[in-house]
């Protein structure tokens, strides 16, 4: 069976949460997982995201981490991951004297808003892309690479079958317009069967630009015209309400840390 990757993406509630997210993230959690599931994970690796821009906002910016998680094959995601691993979340570990209830690392539900709260995103896809659009022969240092990592599901209502049909037929070709984009790719997720319950995310899609003025050009300044769903609940691009049905982020090409490879503790 082909590897799997799960991603995890993190926001804080605050820049303060900052010092106390990276002690806990890479002196407690990194620890506990590698401890958890090591014998089945062939890689695991995060980046810290790029500084939020205030207009990123509107397209429900998740500021702190995003992480990937490895699997040979879905049979190697054993059944306890679904079960029993659990988070003090969202946000920091505080201390031991201090730790609020626990709660479940698979809610049955999103629950993000606008306003918040912001919880873990997680989602597990394919460890190669279901649809390369654009870019797959760019070379290495031929291009910058900056990475916006977005993940999105179909507003409530809305069949996969329905949504998918315009996200390739439709708004894929769009997109390929806009006139800074070097990279073009995105992930159907999957479920595992062993878990007693999923996260509601359809896609993960990557586009790639020299930097963030490329962006911003593409995005915000010069944008194609773009077909806009029957179903949509949010008129203006990409059509999902962001912190409901959209997040995304910035990432550079290398991961902040390989924990796998060359985790060397805390400090």
């Amino acid at each position: 069976m082909p590897p799997i990757n799960t991603i995890f993406m993190f926001k804080m509630r605050s820049l303060d949460d900052l010092p106390v997210s990276e002690r806990w993230y890479v002196r407690y959690h990194a620890v506990e997982t590698l401890a958890r599931s090591g014998p089945w994970i062939p890689r695991y690796v995060s980046h810290r995201t790029l500084p939020m821009m205030p207009e990123t906002v509107d397209y429900g910016y998740y500021d702190y981490r995003v992480t990937e998680l490895w699997w040979h094959s879905e049979n190697d995601v054993p059944q306890f991951f679904g079960k029993s691993l659990a988070i003090t979340g969202p946000g920091p570990r505080p201390p031991m004297e201090n730790r609020p209830e626990v709660k479940p690392f698979y809610p049955t539900d999103w629950g993000g808003k606008p306003g918040g709260p912001y919880p873990v995103v997680q989602v597990f896809i394919p460890g190669q892309p279901t649809e390369d659009f654009k870019g797959n022969n760019v070379m290495p240092d031929e291009k910058n690479i900056f990475r916006w990592f977005t993940v999105t599901k179909y507003p409530a209502g809305v069949s996969v079958e329905e949504g998918e049909d315009w996200f390739l037929n439709v708004h894929a070709k769009e997109v390929l317009k806009q006139p800074g984009l070097t990279r073009f790719f995105s992930h159907r997720a999957i479920d595992i069967p062993t878990l007693p319950s999923q996260h509601p995310w359809h896609r993960v899609t990557e586009l790639w630009y020299e930097n963030y003025d490329g962006w911003r050009k593409s995005v915000l300044e010069s944008p194609p015209e773009y077909t806009v769903p029957p179903w949509a609940t949010y008129k203006k691009y990409p059509f999902f309400a962001p912190y409901i049905d959209f997040v995304s982020t910035f990432i550079l090409e290398r991961p902040t840390d390989d924990f796998k490879r060359d985790w060397r503790g805390y400090v």
